[in-house]
């Protein structure tokens, strides 16, 4: 795959009550990102003032910009209000990690690295050199038993399909029906890869160790976790229809790196 001229990449870093983790984060991705890159914080309204610390942080960081949403609508419409900023301000790369240390800032050069031959990119905690840490039994069962479910419905070969530490290049984003996407929990993160595989882009996976939060509180909850079930079938059996991208491409093709 020839590289393509493209622009900066941007971050798009989610927030809801990470006043404890915002500032420290910010500064560790920084570290990790070229010097043209841009972080792009979406915020949903935190009452706990994870708002206002992200517009200080922006206030002295020029490749810092703050998105506010009035109110909390869950991770899907964020990710796609923070995509569609990033896509219109020129983003040739759009990447995506959660905001709360569980995914390491070390890891973003190999993701950046990653997309020099690949379309999207996925940070897998399921391909050999990958893992989690600090989890008990129970919550590695339900994770792993979440994307074994996913893979064998949606018939891919995609080893974390829930994981949510990606880099996206611009052409998926724009080949993506971002308005007709109407999950809004952590089955976003299995639809939009869907999505990429059925328009015939290149996916790579690289290994990473996800790692519990720092600080605050997990937003995990069942009613995230029964839409991802009943979701899923509808991606590969309902009605929509997802449209190949219009440029030529060979068959869709999963690797691990």
């Amino acid at each position: 795959m020839t590289e393509p001229n493209r622009g900066p990449a941007w971050l798009v870093l989610p927030t809801y009550n990470e006043a404890e983790n915002i500032e420290p984060f910010v500064a560790a991705v920084r570290a990790n990102l070229p010097a043209d890159a841009r972080i792009l914080i979406v915020d949903d309204g935190s009452p706990d003032g994870t708002g206002e610390r992200a517009d200080r942080l922006a206030e002295r960081h020029p490749n810092v910009a703050v998105l506010h949403r009035r109110e909390k609508e869950g991770l899907g419409p964020a990710y796609i209000a923070g995509f569609r900023r990033a896509l219109a301000s020129g983003a040739g790369l759009v990447l995506e990690m959660d905001s709360d240390f569980s995914h390491d800032p070390a890891y973003l050069p190999r993701l950046l690295d990653a997309s020099r031959t690949a379309d999207l990119v996925i940070g897998s905690r399921y391909v050999a050199g990958g893992g989690v840490s600090d989890w008990g039994i129970v919550r590695r069962a339900i994770s792993r038993g979440g994307s074994v479910y996913s893979r064998l419905v949606l018939g891919v070969e995609v080893h974390d399909l829930t994981g949510g530490f990606k880099c996206f290049r611009r052409e998926v984003l724009e080949a993506i029906d971002l308005d007709s996407i109407e999950v809004r929990g952590y089955a976003f993160q299995v639809e939009m890869t869907y999505r990429a595989i059925q328009l015939g882009f290149k996916v790579v996976e690289v290994p990473i160790v996800f790692r519990d939060r720092r600080a605050g509180d997990s937003k995990m909850d069942s009613a995230i976790v029964a839409e991802a079930v009943f979701q899923l079938p509808r991606l590969r059996f309902g009605s929509h229809h997802v449209q190949r991208a219009e440029r030529p491409r060979e068959e869709p093709t999963v690797e691990e790196a």
